[in-house]
Formats: structure tokens, C-alpha cells, sequence
């Protein structure tokens, strides 16, 4: 499997800042994001499911006041960060778009499969 090293593992703190990135989809740039939620990794496009701008208005901050969940700044809608599943707001029930990553030897890798539509 082909993989590409994103950041060290420390980059990544739980409930923190999310590690911002870029990837090619399709070839052109695309933001990402990684972060760290009861002590996984995930990963996903940083965009909202509601209209594809950046969930964070203030660079890597998409968890809200109580660490719990992901939240557009723009549109108030709100995720699930183990899955990116819309708890609430305009895009109820739609996803966040997932990126395959792992983390492996103290550092956060993107599989050459990249980004999953789940």
C-alpha cells in the first residue's frame, strides 16, 4: 500500500487544534484536516457537508466550547467526529467527507486510497 506521511503524531493533540493539510482529489488541491477524539485519528476534507467552505474560521478550530463535537463556524452545523455523521443543523444526517489515514511509528499516514465517500 502506498503512503504518503502527513504529520507526527504529536501534531495531532486530543480535542485540539485540528493539523490542517492538503491533498490532491481528482487532481486539484483540496483541505483537509486531522483529529484526535478518544484517542484516535481521523481524518476528513474540511469542508461542511451543508456548502464546501472550511469548517474552521480561526485555522484548525472545528471542535466546539465542549470538545465533543465538530462544528461549522460558518453554518452552526454540527458532527460527530468518530464517523462526521450531522447531528444537527442544515445538513442533518449527511457526512463529512472521510480521508483513509492511519497512525503508525509516532506519525499520521494517508493511504493511497485517500478519500472515502461512507
Amino acid at each position: 500500500m502506498a503512503k504518503r506521511k502527513i504529520c507526527v503524531s504529536t501534531d495531532v493533540v486530543e480535542c485540539g487544534l485540528a493539523f490542517r493539510f492538503v491533498l490532491m482529489q481528482q487532481g486539484r488541491e483540496r483541505q483537509a484536516i486531522l483529529i484526535r477524539f478518544q484517542g484516535m485519528v481521523y481524518g476528513y476534507l474540511n469542508e461542511c457537508a451543508h456548502i464546501p467552505i472550511e469548517l474552521d474560521y480561526n485555522l484548525g478550530d472545528v471542535f466546539d466550547l465542549s470538545r465533543q463535537y465538530l462544528v461549522c463556524s460558518t453554518h452552526g452545523a454540527y458532527y460527530d467526529p468518530r464517523n462526521g455523521l450531522c447531528l444537527g443543523g442544515p445538513c442533518s444526517g449527511q457526512r463529512l467527507q472521510s480521508i483513509a489515514v492511519f497512525e503508525q511509528n509516532e506519525a499520521i499516514w494517508l493511504t493511497e486510497e485517500g478519500i472515502s465517500n461512507e
